[in-house]
């Protein structure tokens, strides 16, 4: 082995030996187990959510290959519709092209283009984590099979009642010109208006206090025009005689109704309030209720016009709306038409006021557009029916949520659930399996050859295929079954469906989780008839943050991608990477500044079995993961431990007594075998439970504390003393190898890399052969070789050690002087492990003598330390130079009372407290109380020394 650990001279020569001989493969007799990777967009490269997910992932197909189970851990990418469609069309642009200039099919060319060129970026950075899933089953959501498997589901969906298609409200992007989902729409928090509005009252209606108008609030002015009523609570005393009456819609000239509805808020503003069904989703129920008429403004043309949505008041807004409205408006993009509006407003005597106003504007994840609500014709599922099996299989046990609290994210969307909204007006997709006739009849089948056979419409009835593709959630939610095979029954959707784990974030529970639920148990049915659930156990976690807390996100420049931490980078590239693509200079200059302050140094190559192990050391269920570069610096400290102490067990394991010799244990020998023992049970048992956190913190304890620190150290003496019995010596040897080679099996799910390397040195001297570790048996617990008798007298001996160590280093004793040391109060059990370890503590603990004092009988004036109720003495006379002792402890008692009055006087700074941060007087509350407690620590060792 290289005298240095250099993860970049393993890791990539082994990934590419572990797939080129096809260890991914399900392979094993046992049990099946399977994960499906939530398929990364083909557009993206990794983030820290994609590195933690798979890391996770990646333990637990580890761990269950080694279990024996016959694992499966399914690969695969998503089409990304929106994302992809707007990266091509970016690059049209550039080229001062569209893709109306293309035409549907030519444009889709250049897409496919790009994804065989690109799309395979994301499975080259997963290859890079290590993750063990079976490329040769890598999947596409596009994929021909994929595809049939959509349009199969679409089409049996209709069949059943369960897809229709309607006019309602949807998310609409003026940009892009398509609906979206809610997850796609972003909330934010902006200063705007309120403009307060006059309605004249109709039919000479007058107020309580005698006015002949309303005055209602809205921050969507131009959205007025398809105003449907005004409405006032039913309980609010000043309006309950206008109820029924009317106002006249000003600018339209329409008569709208006066209602009543617990929507309005009496507190807010006058407690008047426009409804515009067709334009806000709030006014959509309230419009429901009273059956409303939906009067859409906006043009039907904007779906396909590249232009900005518009309002047209020319064509199909008076169609739909009685009475004229002026030309001048017709045309104007609705921010303009805001404009004149406030302005024909103010014109005529009605606008009171314009208010400031914070609001949130919902815009465009993609675009960065502002949403528009937007009546229009669209598929939807009917997602109730669906909902109800759904919760059942929650609710009895069929699937788990893991953490438990979860169920009741999910259940409180499941019990609320909406219709979704299926179609989108994309070209890169799933087409809609759909056709349209010239009276615009639909019929809906697997292609158009069977639409016809089906409706036995002949060659002379022309057709046409729906223009719309399918959310890009719908193929992914069929996502664990069709990556199977399915429809058709293949032998891997029999064997390896329903699915074992789900990986997930909160944050897509209702937008991916809920509705693989859903659609898999709807149209996968078992043999007998029942549904089959999608995975038994979904294990949610929560959103990496930066060291801070705060969320990552590229306007923050807080973001961190995990093959810089991998691979390193220079502290230029990182700054560039973070400030590209910004508009705002001063966001810009900002970011650089955070930058180069927290990355002097760029960041170091750590490898990849640190990160995972970090990883998996912060994944605690629930909660949100605090990323510490700290953390993969210690834990690639704890990979350089691991390294050193492979070659020093190389060095030392010959001749352990592999061939039959005799062998002895030792008591280290003992007890080391029973811990491992311990730790072999309480990872198996955290991993089965997902506390990956707890399972990584057993394997460092053990490896770091009691192997590498403790073992390693209690075998030297064995194996250094010459007249030491050559059988115990064997013994000690075979105790070194075998537990590193446990040791190692147990850590390769979380630090793969590392791991196999050393394995393949270590598996021939403990007498194992294979080919790889990854394919070797889970170490399982044996009790027999539990030895609390050992584990008792080596804590025991840890502790006196520790004591004499501290006494040391309190006192300033060099580490290599001898210690004549007295023992105080020793039971006949602290007699008989000071006889039997006596060559033992002396050569470890650097012991010239030890005496065991008498009853009564008294050491000279001494430094104490306990092991149970024995004292440990430690005579101070001739050991330190007194005065040059007494001289360093003035010095830095000195230094301490400075500090705790600098610190103390800020801190009675009545206006430091009262501005500073709650963090930042945390953090200097717990630096005074240190120096504090280090000051009175100091003060009694001067104390003793003084009286020597």
């Amino acid at each position: 082995m290289d005298k240095t650990y250099q993860p970049h001279a393993i890791e990539t020569s082994w990934y590419n030996t572990w797939e080129s001989e096809n260890y991914f493969a399900p392979q094993g007799a046992g049990e099946s187990y399977t994960i499906m990777i939530p398929p990364p967009n083909v557009t993206g490269s990794l983030h820290m959510g994609h590195g933690f997910n798979n890391a996770i992932m990646d333990a637990l197909i580890r761990f269950r290959r080694m279990q024996g189970r016959n694992t499966l851990w399914q690969p695969g990418t998503d089409h990304a519709g929106i994302a992809t469609q707007m990266l091509v069309e970016r690059q049209l642009e550039a080229t001062g092209q569209n893709r109306h200039d293309l035409g549907r099919e030519k444009f889709l060319e250049k897409i496919w283009e790009w994804k065989d060129q690109s799309g395979g970026n994301i499975s080259r950075q997963i290859r890079r984590l290590g993750s063990s899933v079976d490329w040769s089953r890598e999947r596409f959501t596009m994929d021909d099979g994929l595809s049939e498997s959509v349009k199969e589901a679409f089409v049996r969906l209709h069949e059943d009642g369960l897809i229709y298609r309607g006019k309602r409200l949807v998310n609409w992007d003026t940009k892009l010109h398509t609906a979206i989902s809610d997850l796609e729409v972003e909330n934010h928090d902006e200063k705007g208006f309120l403009w307060n509005l006059k309605y004249p009252l109709a039919d000479g209606a007058k107020t309580a206090e005698g006015n002949d108008y309303l005055i209602v609030a809205t921050t969507r002015p131009e959205t007025m025009l398809g105003d449907a009523a005004v409405a006032v609570n039913p309980n609010d005393e000043r309006y309950q005689a206008l109820i029924g009456k009317f106002v006249e819609l000003p600018l339209v000239g329409r008569r709208i109704p006066i209602i009543a509805d617990d929507y309005c808020d009496p507190e807010f503003g006058t407690g008047c309030v426009k409804i515009t069904p067709a334009h806000d989703f709030n006014d959509y129920e309230v419009g429901k209720r009273h059956n409303l008429p939906l009067l859409n403004i906006f043009d039907k043309n904007a779906a396909v016009l590249p232009a900005c949505q518009v309002f047209n008041l020319d064509g199909t807004l008076n169609d739909s709306i009685d009475g004229k409205i002026p030309a001048e408006y017709a045309g104007l993009d609705r921010f303009e038409a805001r404009k004149q509006i406030v302005a024909a407003f103010d014109a005529i005597g009605l606008l009171v006021s314009v208010d400031d106003h914070g609001l949130k504007v919902p815009k465009g994840d993609r675009s960065g557009t502002v949403i528009e609500p937007w009546l229009t014709d669209q598929w939807y599922v009917s997602t109730k029916p669906l909902a109800e099996p759904a919760i059942a299989a929650v609710e009895d046990g069929r699937i788990q949520f893991v953490p438990k609290q979860y169920e009741n994210m999910y259940f409180s969307w499941m019990r609320d659930i909406q219709d979704w909204c299926i179609s989108r007006q994309l070209w890169w997709g799933h087409r809609i399996p759909a056709w349209y006739d010239e009276s615009g009849k639909v019929y809906v089948g697997r292609d158009e050859a069977e639409v016809r056979a089906k409706h036995n419409l002949g060659a002379d009835i022309a057709l046409q295929q729906d223009n719309d593709v399918l959310d890009t959630w719908f193929s992914s939610g069929l996502w664990t079954f069709s990556t199977l095979g399915w429809p058709q029954q293949t032998e891997f959707l029999k064997k390896f469906h329903s699915t074992d784990v789900l990986v997930t974030g909160f944050d897509i529970i209702f937008f991916w989780v809920a509705r693989m639920i859903m659609l898999t148990m709807h149209l996968v049915k078992n043999e007998d008839g029942t549904p089959q659930v999608p995975f038994k156990t979904v294990y949610v976690h929560g959103l990496v943050r930066d060291g801070q807390g705060q969320k990552m996100s590229k306007s923050k420049g807080n973001v961190l991608d995990p093959l810089d931490i991998i691979d390193g980078i220079d502290l230029e590239t990182l700054v560039q990477k973070r400030t590209s693509g910004l508009m705002q200079p001063k966001l810009a200059k900002k970011i650089e500044k955070q930058t180069r302050d927290e990355f002097a140094d760029g960041i170091a190559s750590y490898g990849t079995d640190a990160l995972r192990f970090t990883f998996c050391s912060l994944a605690s269920t629930g909660r949100d993961i605090k990323f510490d570069m700290g953390r993969v610096e210690g834990y690639r400290n704890f990979c350089n431990k691991i390294w050193n102490a492979a070659r020093y067990v190389l060095d030392k394991g010959e001749d352990c007594g592999q061939n039959g010799e005799a062998v002895e244990l030792s008591l280290a020998d003992r007890w080391i075998i029973s811990q491992l023992q311990r730790t072999e049970a309480e990872v198996t048992r955290q991993l089965d439970q997902f506390r990956f956190d707890l399972a990584a913190q057993a394997l460092y304890e053990f490896i770091w504390n009691q192997y590498c620190d403790w073992y390693l150290e209690l075998s030297k003496p064995v194996l250094w003393d010459e007249n030491s019995p050559i059988e115990r010596q064997r013994g000690t040897r075979r105790t070194l190898v075998r537990v590193l080679e446990v040791a190692l099996r147990l850590a390769h799910p979380f630090m793969p890399f590392i791991t196999e390397e050393i394995w393949q040195r270590i598996a021939p001297l403990a007498g194992i052969e294979g080919k790889t570790i990854m394919l070797q048996p889970w170490p399982v617990a044996n009790e027999a070789r539990i030895d609390e008798a050992a584990e008792s007298d080596i804590e025991w001996l840890k502790t006196l050690m520790m004591g004499t160590r501290n006494i040391r280093a309190e006192m300033n004793i060099g580490p290599g002087k001898p210690l004549a040391v007295f023992v105080k109060n020793a039971s006949s059990e602290d007699q008989r492990r000071l006889s039997e370890n006596d060559a033992l503590l002396k050569k470890l603990a650097k012991l010239e003598s030890i005496t065991v004092l008498a009853a009564g009988e008294d050491a000279p004036l001494s430094a104490t330390a306990l092991v149970g109720e024995m004292e440990v003495l430690v005579p101070m006379a001739g050991l330190i130079d007194k005065g040059a002792e007494l001289a360093r402890l003035d010095k830095e008692i000195a230094r301490l009372q400075g500090e705790v009055q600098r610190v103390g006087g800020k801190l009675s700074n009545a206006a430091f407290v009262d501005k500073a941060p709650a963090e930042v007087i945390d953090k200097e509350r717990a630096k005074l109380a240190e120096a504090e407690q280090a000051l009175g620590k100091l003060a009694e060792q001067h104390a003793r020394i003084s009286s020597l």
